[in-house]
């Protein structure tokens, strides 16, 4: 259950998140920068902010498993499986984009990596932006990890970010594992708080 203190702090950033505002706020991974999936203004300020090029993509976090195919087209039972198996926790399947997610969010590739953190933090603003929210890491690419607020504030200010959501420390204090769905076999692009083994119990097969 969410204190009234933190209750307040989201709904002054879910106001900001509707005014094409960029933040930052804990999950249970590492701190992510958000902003809204269908505001252009704000998707040009996360990667200007984090120096990311366009053509790469954003990672989305979404409030509820329910809200995958959303964003996705989920073409085989295993992005499904996943789902069921690691969601909400520290698992991105990268899956092909549907036509109404923008450019900023899908990249060159057409596609979307997505999950359901296990925090309330994300999943309540998300769920007040219609199901998600873009969930990069709150650091200029290839930096360190940002696992505190104060992290966030070293690496990016409030200059840059209008609001940072102390939300306490990111628990892992690691990224989360990334599998590309979109091939004919589950591919791993990044280990991170979830190990490889789990997962291949789990597809019942090897991971490229």
């Amino acid at each position: 259950m969410l204190s009234l203190h933190i209750e307040d702090c989201i709904k002054e950033a879910v106001t900001l998140l509707h005014n094409d505002g960029v933040i930052s706020y804990p999950t249970d991974t590492l701190y992510g920068l958000g902003a809204s999936p269908f505001s252009s203004k704000a998707l040009s300020r996360v990667l200007e902010i984090k120096g990311r090029p366009r053509g790469k993509g954003l990672p989305l976090l979404l409030a509820e498993a329910r809200d995958l195919e959303r964003m996705a087209r989920v073409e085989s039972d295993l992005a499904q499986v996943l789902a069921q198996a690691f969601w909400p926790g520290p698992l991105t399947l990268v899956l092909p984009a549907v036509p109404e997610v923008p450019d900023e969010i899908s990249g060159t590739n057409g596609t979307v990596g997505l999950r359901v953190p296990d925090h309330p933090i994300p999943r309540a603003l998300a769920q007040a932006l219609g199901g998600s929210i873009v969930g990069t890491s709150a650091n200029p690419s290839g930096g360190p990890d940002p696992v505190t607020a104060q992290d966030v504030e070293r690496m990016l200010g409030h200059k840059k970010v209008d609001y940072i959501l102390d939300g306490g420390p990111a628990y892992r204090g690691l990224p989360s594992t990334v599998v590309d769905l979109t091939g004919p076999k589950p591919r791993l692009v990044r280990i991170g708080a979830l190990n490889r083994e789990s997962i291949e119990e789990v597809c019942g097969v090897c991971l490229e």
